[in-house]
């Protein structure tokens, strides 16, 4: 069986982040997971991985606020 190869997410910066860059998030899917990364960490930095539901209730109180 081949070794499948790893799958590089195509990341996304937020509409909402501000000129300065200082307040950036990006999200990106890989394999069914939603992640979410700091825009200043230059992608080196921590990720946060969320299930799809997780990721449509998080931005669906987003949108309440």
């Amino acid at each position: 069986m081949a070794e499948s190869a790893a799958v590089t997410p195509r990341w996304r910066k937020s509409s909402f982040s501000d000129n300065g860059g200082s307040a950036c998030i990006e999200a990106g899917q890989a394999e069914g997971t939603i992640l979410v990364r700091d825009t200043k960490d230059n992608g080196v930095g921590p990720v946060l991985h969320l299930t799809s539901a997780d990721w449509r209730s998080f931005t669906g109180r987003l949108r309440t606020l």
